[in-house]
């Protein structure tokens, strides 16, 4: 049978940049929620080039005149590799770059807080998950106009299609299952369900045979297979696993799984039964994953360590660190996009310091959480993640030895909080919490 030309062409386009070797034309971008930037980096000498500044810093995005971005999150791109898309939570829209410049060349607002978003197989239509309601916004990208909506189980997490062009898999931040969507008619053709409703990512595998996708809450991995629209199989993956990326390494192809509350890349084997072979230490908390096109390096974005890490996928180990904007979130890898080597075109210098993470250890019980300061010059960004306490109670955060809270947080049902305060530098201080009216659960662990 003869392919499409589409297809086809994509087919050629995915050949050519399947094994190419690292190159100085190649990026790596980041989504950075906190400093509203796109990080771009250069994967041939592992350095930051510059941020595409989209908006403020938090938390200088509150005026009723800003008109800037406000958590820009998502990241998507052409087949070609030439647009880069941003996808901003805060402010509901969705930025297209030309990657040949770090310009921007159109904006499309959307419903209510996008997460992801990715071109379609031939590359004449963006999507782009709405997550705070229940659609996938369709998009020209030419005009930067929506063109329709796709109605979709409550809380859209992030779409990824199969290069044939025929099919979309849709997963879900609130809902526990995916959406298996007919490109063609814009139609839901089965809905498939999964061990839980937050899903953030989903990847396919080199051969497209199977997606695999994260389960945040429950620190899982399910795998579906393509063709049978079934799922195969589940993995135990480990707290806050965020997303992942697959590498053919002698032969072999294993996934690499960002676990962000354990501060490690879990790399598995992809045979019917997944096998645990290494787990990799990071820095703090890595979120966003992406392979080079060579497969000789995987790129990791640390949420709490405002950079990127570099493994290489022969030993397994992180050969690089580089700084990078505030919070980064999705990270992607695009080849052959910069006119030269060092452009910095449109570039703006780091506009963040390096952030400073706090280890929290209980005092008593099982609770756990850690701490990200961020300097705003003469006040300081203090993030808190805590987990395993009670459920439906207030707790206090102290910082410093001060006698009163910086901060005061309710955790849900299930025991969790996070939330951020904005107060004078205690970067080097000692960080408490405590129940309210009660006593100390946690104590910063240095």
């Amino acid at each position: 049978m003869r392919k499409p030309a589409f297809a086809a062409a994509i087919g050629v386009a995915l050949s050519a940049h399947a094994l190419a070797a690292i190159s100085p034309l190649d990026r790596v971008y980041t989504a950075d929620q906190n400093t509203n930037t796109v990080s771009v980096f250069s994967p041939a000498s592992n350095t930051l080039l510059g941020q595409i500044k989209l908006g403020n810093s938090r938390p200088d995005v509150l005026s009723p005149l800003y008109r800037g971005e406000i958590n820009v999150h998502g990241l998507g791109f052409s087949p070609d590799h030439k647009t880069l898309i941003a996808i901003s939570n805060g402010s509901n829209s969705v930025t297209f770059i030309d990657t040949a410049t770090n310009q921007v060349k159109g904006k499309t607002y959307v419903g209510r807080s996008p997460h992801e978003g990715f071109f379609t197989a031939d590359g004449k239509e963006v999507w782009v998950v709405v997550r705070g309601e229940d659609y996938i916004s369709v998009i020209d990208p030419l005009t930067f106009k929506e063109t329709r909506r796709i109605q979709t189980a409550l809380g859209p997490g992030m779409v990824q299609f199969h290069p044939d062009g025929k099919l979309a898999f849709a997963v879900s931040s609130f809902t526990p299952s995916v959406d298996v969507i007919d490109v063609a008619s814009h139609t839901i053709i089965k809905r498939i369900s999964v061990v839980s409703p937050f899903s953030p990512f989903l990847q396919f595998t080199p051969d497209h045979g199977e997606i695999w996708m994260t389960h945040k809450d429950v620190g899982k991995v399910t795998r579906i297979s393509t063709t049978t629209l079934e799922v195969t199989g589940v993995i135990d993956t480990g707290f806050i696993t965020n997303h992942l990326a697959f590498a053919t390494v002698g032969g072999e192809v294993r996934a690499y799984v960002t676990v962000g509350g354990e501060n490690v890349v879990k790399v598995y084997s992809t045979g019917p039964t997944a096998r645990l072979l290494a787990t990799i230490p990071t820095g703090a908390l890595p979120h966003g994953a992406w392979t080079s096109d060579d497969n000789s390096r995987v790129y990791v974005g640390l949420e709490n360590g405002d950079g990127v890490q570099v493994i290489d996928t022969a030993s397994n180990k992180v050969i690089a660190t580089i700084g990078g904007g505030q919070a980064p979130q999705a990270l992607v890898y695009l080849s052959n996009v910069a006119r030269s080597g060092g452009d910095a075109a449109n570039l703006v210098p780091r506009v963040n310091q390096d952030a400073v993470n706090i280890q929290l250890k209980p005092v008593a019980g099982e609770g756990k959480g850690f701490v990200v300061v961020r300097s705003l010059g003469v006040v300081e960004s203090i993030e808190a993640f805590l987990y395993k306490l009670k459920p439906d109670t207030q707790y206090n955060v102290y910082a410093g030895g001060g006698m009163a809270p910086v901060g005061s947080f309710r955790t849900n049902a299930m025991g969790m909080a996070n939330g951020t305060m904005i107060g004078p530098g205690h970067a080097d201080g000692a960080i408490t919490v405590k129940e309210a009216g009660g006593a100390a659960v946690l104590v910063s662990a240095r």
